[in-house]
């Protein structure tokens, strides 16, 4: 994090392509994550359900609780790592736009509304299934914008 201690990001050349790695492997994290997901969890609220609850019909067995728990302690720290670290990028670069705050609140209400919407739909109503998957895509389409802004903004903006 030492970026958050440099005057100019965009002028120190050691710097500037650290964070342009920092932010292409987070893009790639998320197109790669929603991969993941689809593939382990599902991304319609029938696999989801079907993932979490199983089917007795397929003779699916549901998600054990053990499972479900350490899966969403992953995703909770994977999640908290990558927003922190991006929005330190994002606020550095971008700081004086106006909607800097405004974007990245809701990255964070988004990505904290994620694993908290599949827990409740683990625990109490399988209800919260379209919250969840409306939160994954806003929070992925949301960070992505903003790798791609800081990105812009590092390399090509005056």
């Amino acid at each position: 994090m030492r970026f958050t201690l440099i005057k100019n990001v965009k002028q120190d050349k050691g710097m500037k392509p650290l964070l342009n790695g920092l932010l292409i492997f987070i893009m790639l994290y998320l197109i790669f994550d929603i991969f993941v997901k689809n593939h382990t969890l599902g991304l319609s609220i029938h696999t989801v359900s079907t993932t979490l609850f199983g089917n007795a019909d397929e003779f699916l067995d549901p998600m054990n609780k053990s499972v479900f728990l350490e899966f969403i302690h992953i995703q909770i720290f994977f999640l908290m790592m990558l927003l922190l670290t991006l929005s330190a990028v994002f606020i550095r670069l971008l700081y004086k736009k106006q909607n800097t705050i405004l974007i990245m609140n809701l990255l964070m209400v988004f990505g904290i509304l994620c694993p908290i919407a599949l827990t409740a739909a683990y625990f109490y109503s399988a209800e919260f299934i379209g919250i969840y998957l409306v939160c994954f895509f806003s929070w992925h389409v949301i960070a992505f914008y903003m790798a791609l802004k800081s990105l812009w903004e590092l390399n090509f903006a005056e």
